[in-house]
C-alpha cells in the first residue's frame, strides 16, 4: 500500500453486474464517514494483482466482496480473519473468476500479506449486467457499514 497507510479497506465488485456492486456500495457509504486518518478507502475489480497492490504494506486490510453460495440467502454476511496466513475455505465464493483466496495464497506467498485481513463475504442473488443493489442485499449495506468501521476502529487501536 503506498503512502504507508496503516488500514485498507477495498471493496471489491462491478458496480454494473447488480450485486456484485456491494463492495462499491459500502466504500461510498464509508465516504460519508469520518474515519480514522491513516484509513484508505478503495474498490477493486477482484484483479489478484490490483488487490495485493492495495492491501501491501497495511497494518489491517478489511475487503468487502460479494459472494456466491448454494444454497444461498441473498444478503447473508460471513466474516472470515486471516488466520496463520490462510483464508478458511468459505461456503460461498467470489464472484470472480480467480477468488480471493488465490490472490491471499499469492500474496502468503510473495511475502505481502497486511498484517491482519478481514474479509466481508455478501451472498447475491443477482450478478447480471445492471445497476442497483438487490433489495435483500441493500439491506444489508449499513449493517456492513457500521461492522466495517468497527474493524477500522478496533485496527486503529491495535
Amino acid at each position: 500500500m503506498s503512502g504507508g497507510a496503516r488500514i485498507a479497506v477495498i471493496g471489491v465488485g462491478n458496480d454494473y453486474r447488480r450485486d456484485d456492486g456491494v463492495g462499491w456500495a459500502v466504500i461510498a457509504r464509508l465516504r460519508e464517514r469520518p474515519l480514522a486518518p491513516d484509513t484508505v478507502l478503495a474498490t477493486c475489480d477482484g484483479d489478484p494483482g490490483r488487490l495485493i497492490g492495495l492491501w501491501e504494506g497495511a497494518r489491517l486490510a478489511v475487503v468487502v466482496d460479494a459472494a456466491h453460495a448454494h444454497p444461498g440467502t441473498p444478503g447473508r454476511v460471513h466474516r472470515l480473519a486471516l488466520d496463520a496466513g490462510q483464508l478458511p475455505r468459505p461456503s460461498a465464493t467470489s464472484s470472480h473468476g480467480l477468488g480471493l483466496g488465490e490472490a491471499v495464497e499469492l500474496a502468503r506467498v510473495l511475502g505481502l500479506l497486511p498484517e491482519r485481513l478481514v474479509v466481508y463475504a455478501v451472498e447475491g442473488a443477482d450478478s447480471e449486467f445492471g445497476t442497483g443493489l438487490t433489495p435483500a442485499v441493500a439491506a444489508a449495506v449499513p449493517e456492513l457499514v457500521g461492522a466495517v468501521a468497527h474493524e477500522i476502529a478496533t485496527g486503529e487501536r491495535s
